[in-house]
């Protein structure tokens, strides 16, 4: 009999060192036994001792019949022995053994016959617990019968990560056959997957031996090249029963279909997101240009990289606005908002406040004629005419690199007011229906603030117009008097209020100065403010003491719906050197005298006009010349957030210091007291005393 061989490893060099168990025969502990011509024992393995319980010693030399079969079976197994060594032919079977220690044990045979070469002849028989035999067997055939027709795709790579078994499963799921598979890489197979991070992950898996679950990948194969698909891989380190890492088990499930039900949410959560946030920052004044640019703020880069708001100039002027289809539209730019403030889209839009007029041809005349979205998917050159203004802007946006585009109108209680113009240059995707939904929500919500500002601008304009109309135009100097005035128009956020001032020349080269606050807002103030400013100057002209002449506008007051105002009424003499003052429940002058603190005056305060039945009285104050008075209305001084006596030593300490021209001190007060959201108006007069001429 030849001898055995040593283990070689690759290249026949002879491996040095023990080399560890593996495979299957292992796994069943296959018991190895040569009998010879007479069926003595002549070699028994270690199984064998294992197996059948007796010790190498005790069975070499031994008939195997006497101590390897059960003897219910001796007779049999003679004929087998003497057929298998007469014949050549193997036999294979299984029968009942008695061990040494007298149990009975279900054994697995294959016996065939041996021949050395000096031509003697042998048996060897090989052995395996039947038991564990039918266990493999079984394990093998479920493993083959659930790879074979699991819907799972599944694969076997190599420790070089190279596909050594794929399934029918993994077949359909890739379009590439199974033997296209054997001896190549997950990156050769599959080239439009993320192959290097998924091949990443299985060395990681290879090193670590921890499992990789259900991690989710995208891509297109084969079986749809068209389409883009979603899948579940998991990766599992192979290892032999001793440890031996044989490779990678890798199991692949397609989830596209709940891929895509969780993109879809998520798109319907981020819309969700971003109305929200429309919500809360859009329309947080009543200032038209500001809404404008919130709508355009929130737009950039949620839907767009490019957003600008245009509103037809017809409905800015607060008309109605309808296009016929050979008609241009007149539009006003209201805000432009660029991801990339370098963008050379920006230079193709109008800037904010220029009207343009856009011919018939154009798509944003389309949409606010029509009423309904305009979307270009894919821009190419030709579209580009029909999106710019000029052929100038349409090349700036070829070279900015727009790819897709659309307007959605803005429709506010029926009427069409404008449009929102998206652009896309960064965002490599291009506008999609789930834009064009998200897109016509946000212009929906954003188009009823813009018409609450235009609207309320236009009735803030007119009451603006009324108050500023009823203001007097005085010259610098009234008779003993120098004179610089402002009036400040309240925050964009309120309405126009009722403060009014006003300088009225006197016989005697004395002068009337007044200031007043009608309480409200609006159109209605503005009008009450001018009624009393028309009977002031009425009732002035009379030269009545100022205390009497707040109780005739007292009485007139009342008169007046229930109106209520403050008001300060001061007669400057300059020959006496003196002003008489009388107070309606305003804040009190300051007086101003050269090498003195500036003071408040301390006047009785008296009831607004309106209140009625409150006696009103007059204090006399000297103003030399050079003296200067101070007379304002609490808007310059007020705020929500300060005390007012805070507030008024601010104005004593902005006064205190040399004398200033009164136009700059005007300036100044206004500039640093009013607050620019202060909800109130402001009018302020100053005057210094000159020495009569």
């Amino acid at each position: 009999m030849s001898a055995a061989r040593s283990p070689v490893a690759e290249g026949d060099e002879p491996v040095r060192g023990a080399v560890g168990p593996s495979g299957l025969l292992d796994v069943l502990a296959v018991a190895s036994v040569v009998l010879d011509a007479q069926g003595r024992i002549v070699l028994w393995s270690p199984q064998a001792e294992e197996l059948f319980g007796y010790s190498a010693p005790e069975a070499l030399g031994q008939y195997a019949a006497r101590i390897m079969v059960h003897e219910q079976y001796l007779d049999l197994v003679v004929r087998l022995f003497a057929d298998v060594m007469a014949t050549g032919q193997s036999w294979a079977g299984a029968f009942p053994i008695r061990r040494k220690d007298g149990t009975t044990r279900l054994v697995e045979f294959r016996n065939m016959r041996l021949l050395d070469d000096h031509g003697d002849v042998f048996a060897l028989g090989l052995a395996a617990d039947r038991s564990t035999v039918r266990s493999l067997e079984r394990d093998v055939a479920l493993s083959t019968r659930v790879v074979a027709h699991s819907p799972i795709g599944l694969a076997v790579l190599d420790t070089d990560l190279r596909y050594v078994s794929v399934n029918p499963a993994l077949e359909r799921l890739n379009g590439v056959p199974a033997e296209d598979h054997i001896g190549r890489t997950v990156h050769e197979i599959l080239p439009h997957m993320d192959a290097d991070a998924l091949e990443a992950a299985a060395r990681d898996v290879l090193k670590t031996g921890r499992p990789l679950i259900d991690r989710e990948t995208v891509g297109r194969t084969p079986a749809d090249p068209d389409e883009e698909h979603a899948w579940s891989v998991s990766l599992y380190r192979l290892e032999d029963a001793f440890g031996t890492v044989l490779g990678v088990a890798a199991s692949v499930v397609d989830v596209t279909e709940q891929h895509r039900a969780a993109v879809e949410a998520e798109a319907a959560r981020r819309r969700l997101a971003v109305i929200a946030d429309a919500s809360a920052r859009i329309g947080t004044t009543l200032e038209l240009d500001r809404t404008a640019r919130e709508l355009a703020d929130v737009a950039v880069p949620e839907l767009a990289d490019i957003a600008a708001v245009d509103l037809l100039e017809a409905v800015v002027d607060g008309r109605r606005s309808s296009l016929g289809p050979s008609e241009p539209a007149v539009i006003r730019a209201l805000a432009v908002k660029a991801e990339d403030e370098t963008s050379m889209a920006l230079g193709a839009a109008d800037p904010p406040g220029q009207v343009a007029r856009y011919g018939p041809d154009r798509l944003v005349t389309e949409c606010v004629r029509t009423g309904q979205p305009v979307m270009v998917t894919e821009v190419a050159a030709a579209d580009l005419p029909r999106i710019a203004r000029s052929p100038e802007a349409a090349g700036l946006l070829a070279r900015a690199g727009v790819h897709s585009y659309l307007a959605v109108p803005l429709i506010a209680r029926g009427e069409v007011l404008g449009a929102l113009d998206l652009k896309r240059t960064r965002n490599p995707c291009p506008f999609s229906e789930d834009d064009v939904l998200l897109a016509r929500e946000l212009a929906a919500r954003a188009a009823v603030q813009i018409d609450n500002a235009r609207w309320y601008q236009n009735a803030r304009d007119t009451a603006l117009t009324l108050q500023r109309s009823l203001l007097p135009s005085h010259p610098p100097v009234t008779g003993g008097l120098e004179v610089a005035s402002r009036y400040q128009p309240a925050g964009a956020t309120a309405e126009v209020g009722g403060d009014w001032f006003d300088v009225i020349p006197l016989d005697g080269c004395k002068t009337a100065l007044v200031v007043g606050d009608v309480m409200g807002s609006g159109i209605n103030a503005a009008a009450t403010m001018g009624r009393l400013r028309t009977a002031t100057n009425t009732l002035a002209s009379l030269d009545l003491e100022p205390a009497r002449l707040l109780e005739h506008l007292d009485r007139i007051t009342q008169d007046l719906d229930h109106s209520i105002a403050t008001c300060v009424y001061a007669i400057h003499d300059p020959h006496l050197r003196q002003c008489r003052i009388a107070n309606a429940g305003h804040l009190p002058p300051v007086r101003l005298r050269a090498g003195r603190k500036p003071e408040l005056l301390e006047l009785p305060t008296g009831a607004p006009l309106g209140v009625g039945g409150v006696a009103f009285s007059t204090t006399t104050v000297d103003l030399e010349p050079g003296d200067r008075l101070v007379l304002y209305t609490d808007g310059l001084v007020e705020t929500r957030q300060h005390p007012l006596d805070e507030r008024l030593d601010a104005l004593l300490e902005l006064l205190d210091g040399p004398d200033r021209p009164l136009e700059e001190v005007c300036d100044l007060l206004v500039r640093t007291l009013h607050q620019p959201d202060n909800s109130d108006d402001v009018a302020l007069l100053i005057a210094r005393a000159q020495t009569p001429s």
